[in-house]
């Protein structure tokens, strides 16, 4: 497991597939700050709520210089049916190797209920216009995690 990302660090570059196959890039966003926030699975209670929240906020992020992308293990083919059934305006974005999850510590050990397995680490990396690494939350709640954001980057 990779060492978590702390602030200064370069965001580690990725080139992964949208929701309808198209290749997105972190370069693409230089310039802008971009929030990346990865979660477990589409469709399920939690990251509906966060990305949810995303997309209700996603005026007020992007007026404030941010661009927002969620990043999960799922296939470009759920997250299309995440999108449209959530109505969702985030960019969201396939890893289902992991390789991305792994380079940003957001892929590792979790314990539940007692049992120890290898999940998804539910974090959100706040990276600046110069590609370097702002802000760094891991084990982030589902719910209330966009308003924390908002009140941390003071928007």
């Amino acid at each position: 497991m990779s060492e978590r990302l702390q602030p200064g660090d370069v965001a580690p570059a990725f080139t992964l597939p949208d929701a309808d196959g198209t290749e997105v890039s972190l370069s693409d966003h230089k310039g802008r700050k971009v929030i990346v926030y990865f979660y477990p699975a589409a469709l399920t209670p939690g990251c509906t709520k966060q990305a949810c929240d995303f997309t209700d906020n996603l005026e007020l992020l992007a007026g404030a210089g941010y661009d927002v992308i969620g990043i999960s293990p799922d296939k470009p083919e759920k997250l299309a049916k995440f999108r449209d059934k959530e109505s969702l305006k985030v960019t969201l974005l396939a890893d289902p190797d992991k390789q991305v999850l792994e380079s940003y510590a957001a892929f590792g050990e979790k314990k539940n209920y007692g049992k120890t397995y290898m999940g998804v680490i539910r974090s959100t990396i706040v990276v600046d216009e110069e590609g370097k690494v702002e802000h760094a939350l891991y084990n982030v709640r589902a719910t209330g995690h966009v308003a924390k954001i908002i009140k941390d980057l003071g928007i």
